[in-house]
């Protein structure tokens, strides 16, 4: 018995190898920092536990769930919205419930394109985008985030084909791997984009609760003109460390939200209705903790940042996420410089080049430690007078 054709053409998991990579040194007894992971280091807030103990009791949350998710959780993500971002969201046409944003993320080609179809992904950028392609049977194209264009797409450098042939592309901002954030400026020329081209837009805003220096990033629903030509995705794993919850959503225009819904009718039967209620409870409560955690991850990535300029390290600071996009040093590949870090340093970090082609050169180094483990794994590296 074989696999699909489809299964078959995969792309390979690139952090499976840095876990085995990892796994390994520290089987050996070896005190590795790992840097290369992106999965939250903090616990879900007590509060949000306590709601997912208390709905857990109620014997009406052991039963199916509808398969659009709770009204509790439409209208809280609705809620959110209007009071995060000034949007109004119709709970009913203009919220679908995801299995995580993942789930949306690769589901989407399946919605809106056909056998052959166009799409167009960020490189560097979230490997399983292009899971989405090939389960769709979808042909993609990637575009280039550049430094020099502050890891922004140049649309100007689209070509005419790609121009009439796309039907969908990915954005992500707060940006993974690169750290870098989105204007107002930046969205309004998509969206004049995407009208111009008939194409339509997926803002993937994982990490829209991660901004720094008091700026909170852009929500692409928040530009006028964005329900028209798109909508944008985003998972409670990183606002709230629910990473292992497995719960996010949707929201914008109401034919693509639509499409979602309909495709997730198919494949479930909606998330465990208590989930849904804690993350309800999530995004109308109390977000002292939200605050919180941005003030962590901005005392990490400043301690980080000053230590790798004591060391010669030089970067731009990350301004969302809690990722950092560092170059490598002289001489080294992505890969090479990874490998390199974690067998004399015990240090692990992501090869840039599992990113994408316009990666390589860089690696990522994810905040998910605290600030003492950050600065010890800088002076580790620094000790290879690399730079």
């Amino acid at each position: 018995m074989e696999l699909s054709d489809r299964l078959k053409q995969l792309p390979q998991q690139f952090f499976a190898s840095l876990v085995g990579k990892v796994a390994k040194a520290k089987a050996e007894g070896r005190d590795v920092i790992n840097l290369g992971q992106g999965n939250p280091d903090q616990p879900t807030p007590a509060h949000i536990v306590r709601s997912l103990q208390s709905a857990a009791e109620d014997p009406i949350t052991h039963k199916y769930s509808p398969f659009r998710g709770i009204n509790e959780l439409n209208r809280a993500a609705a809620e959110f919205y209007q009071r995060e971002y000034g949007v109004e969201v119709d709970p009913e046409k203009e919220v679908a419930i995801l299995f995580g944003a993942k789930a949306g993320l690769v589901e989407l080609p399946m919605c809106l394109l056909n056998e052959g179809d166009l799409m167009l992904l960020p490189d560097p950028g979230y490997p399983d985008y292009e899971s989405g392609a090939v389960l769709a049977n979808v042909t993609f194209d990637t575009f280039p985030l550049k430094e020099e264009n502050q890891f922004l797409p140049d649309y100007s450098a689209f070509s005419d084909e790609q121009k009439e042939k796309a039907k969908l592309l990915y954005l992500n901002y707060p940006n993974n791997p690169t750290g870098a954030t989105a204007s107002k400026e930046f969205f309004e020329e998509t969206i004049a984009f995407a009208k111009e081209n008939n194409i339509a837009i997926l803002h993937d805003f994982a990490y829209g609760a991660i901004g720094f220096d008091g700026d909170k990033p852009q929500s692409f629903m928040s530009i006028e003109g964005a329900k028209e030509v798109g909508i944008e995705m985003y998972t409670l794993s990183k606002t709230y460390n629910m990473a292992g919850w497995r719960v996010g959503f949707a929201v914008g225009n109401p034919t693509i939200i639509a499409a979602i819904n309909l495709i997730q009718d198919h494949l479930y039967v909606s998330l465990f209705p208590a989930v849904q209620q804690a993350a309800a409870d999530a995004l109308t409560g109390d977000q002292t903790s939200v605050r919180e955690l941005v003030a962590l991850y901005e005392r990490r990535r400043n301690r980080f940042i000053a230590a790798c300029e004591r060391i010669g390290w030089r970067a731009t600071a990350p301004a969302g996420s809690f990722f950092a996009w560092m170059p490598v040093a002289e001489g080294f590949t992505s890969e090479a410089f990874a490998d390199y870090l974690l067998d004399k340093a015990d240090v692990a970090v992501a090869a840039g080049n599992g990113f994408g082609k316009f990666g390589e050169g860089y690696v990522r180094v994810g905040l998910l430690v605290d600030e003492e483990r950050l600065e010890e794994a800088v002076d580790r590296i620094g000790q290879l007078n690399l730079f």
